[in-house]
């Protein structure tokens, strides 16, 4: 159901992200969601850039900066002092990237979530490393260049299942979303905020810079992962419970693609191969939802 977005503004102007940058347009949904009643725990990631340097910053929230492995740990900390001052209604919101997330701090989250913490937990999700310079990570689609994974060796293995593996954990609430449905994105922020224990969103944000594409198509982009299969927005409770939220048009993974310039090596076998795990993909997910 269309939602009409809050007034409320997190971020000022003046912000470091690049143009076109999806991580900054997410930002700014999430924080119209959760309003002035939260803290951001930031680790190692493009954000910790975009915010600005201390002591100034472009968020209107409270930010704890924390070492990239952390994020799920320092959460609960402050999920824990929080607790232990009697304040149960300020929201406490991991922020990282997906090297953060899918990598380094899949540890820390891990944790969390068995624990099942009281937080909310955001991956912004570029498909690299793209903070200290497009070098792959474990959210790195099959085939795409980075400048570990260049034309000549592109990556040969299939993107990580995050949300599976979250889902796996039995936690309250899972999702993905993207900054090109803002409606879904802000609903999703607003339902994880009321349920407690840990929640999860896996939010597609595009990358011109990483991507090698022009920043006005930023959310042309993130409509197409959608559109394609190849990102589909979808909710899992409980790890059981799955949701499809948005029914894609279908259209052939092939348009999206081309668009990126992170692709442009890519032979007819490869968008094959792109293909078909798009399709099986697309299928399961069908077959869990139907199974709910």
């Amino acid at each position: 159901m269309p939602i009409e977005l809050p007034d409320f503004e997190g971020m000022t102007p003046g912000h470091l992200a690049c143009a076109g940058c999806g991580a900054a347009v997410a930002m700014r949904f999430v924080l119209k969601g959760l309003g002035d009643r939260a803290i951001l725990v930031l680790p190692a990631c493009c954000w910790t850039i975009i915010g600005g340097p201390f002591p100034y910053s472009a968020l209107r929230v409270p930010v704890l900066h924390t070492a990239f492995e952390t994020g799920g740990a320092a959460a609960s900390g402050v999920r824990a002092a929080l607790d232990r001052r009697g304040d149960t209604e300020t929201q406490v919101v991991t922020w990282a990237g997906d090297g953060g997330t899918f990598d380094i701090g899949l540890q820390a989250l891990s944790g969390a979530a068995e624990r099942d913490e009281n937080i909310l937990y955001v991956c912004y999700d570029n498909e690299a490393y793209m903070n200290t310079g497009v070098q792959g990570s474990s959210a790195t689609p099959y085939g795409a260049w980075t400048t570990t994974t260049p034309t000549g060796s592109p990556k040969r293995v299939r993107k990580k299942d995050i949300v599976g593996i979250l889902a796996a954990h039995r936690i309250p609430y899972a999702a993905t979303a993207s900054i090109a449905y803002p409606e879904d994105l802000v609903r999703k922020v607003q339902r994880a905020a009321s349920v407690k224990g840990t929640k999860f969103l896996h939010v597609y944000a595009t990358c011109p810079t990483g991507w090698k594409v022009p920043s006005e198509v930023s959310i042309r982009l993130a409509r197409l992962a959608v559109q394609t299969r190849t990102f589909p927005l979808y909710e899992v409770e409980r790890g059981e419970r799955y949701t499809i939220n948005v029914e894609p048009v279908g259209y052939l993974v092939d348009e999206y693609l081309k668009a990126q310039g992170r692709f442009s090596h890519l032979v007819r076998e490869d968008l094959d191969v792109l293909q078909r795990d798009v399709d099986h993909c697309w299928e399961r997910l069908k077959a869990l939802a139907r199974l709910s």
